[in-house]
Formats: C-alpha cells, sequence, structure tokens
C-alpha cells in the first residue's frame, strides 16, 4: 500500500501534537522556519547535510 507523503506527514504531525501537546507558538516557529529555511541560499547545504 502507497501512502502519499503529505498524508503521513500530516498523520505524524497530528499524533505529535496530540501526544506531546508542544506549545502552537512553537509549531508555528517550526514550520515558518523550516518553510523559509527550504528557499534560502542554506538549502543546498541542509540537503548535503541531511543526505
Amino acid at each position: 500500500m502507497d501512502v502519499p507523503l503529505w498524508f503521513a506527514l500530516l498523520a505524524v504531525g497530528y499524533l505529535g501534537v496530540k501526544l506531546i501537546r508542544p506549545p502552537w507558538w512553537l509549531i508555528a516557529v517550526l514550520l515558518l522556519g523550516g518553510y523559509l529555511l527550504a528557499d534560502s541560499l542554506l538549502a543546498p547545504v541542509i540537503d548535503a547535510a541531511v543526505r
């Protein structure tokens, strides 16, 4: 069974919020920071470090 990546991320995110209960501002900062880093000059460096 193939699960789309967006659905898997949504499910993991939902479970993480329900189980860990981080503050909403922390979730917003992580989402916005990840979005901004993905489109920055640091993206190739981060991509190389993750691989």
